[in-house]
């Protein structure tokens, strides 16, 4: 089993930045892909940015130039790099591993962190 623990929501103003973390821990041997996905209050959950085991990356296209992803396998964490933050990245975020480079259900969640940005 493996867990998944994220830290580093808050509040900021719009054009602000903020930095997520998500440390796994347990059976994390075999974990490759890592990423994030967000909920805002009444839409679908969706795809922020995933980075596999060799640091490939794919972001959705609404973020793109503006969040990155990063990892750091000897720490087994997974980080996004938040910068020109909008109102509309207001969103519980949620880290998410497997045991696939490329999965399309995620095996393991963490519980979320909320990102509130006010104008």
């Amino acid at each position: 089993q493996v867990h998944l623990a994220e830290s580093g929501g808050g509040l900021v103003q719009a054009g602000g930045s903020l930095r997520l973390s998500c440390a796994a821990s347990g059976s994390i041997s075999s974990l490759n892909a890592m990423g994030w996905y967000r909920q805002a209050p009444g839409k679908q959950r969706e795809l922020v940015a995933v980075i596999t085991r060799v640091h490939t990356t794919r972001y959705a296209d609404s973020v793109k130039g503006r969040f990155t992803i990063s990892r750091d396998n000897a720490k087994n964490t997974v980080y996004l790099q938040m910068n020109s933050l909008k109102p509309e990245d207001t969103a519980v975020y949620y880290c998410a591993a497997d045991n696939t480079e490329y999965p399309t259900y995620y095996d393991y969640w963490g519980q979320g962190t909320q990102v509130t940005v006010f104008s």
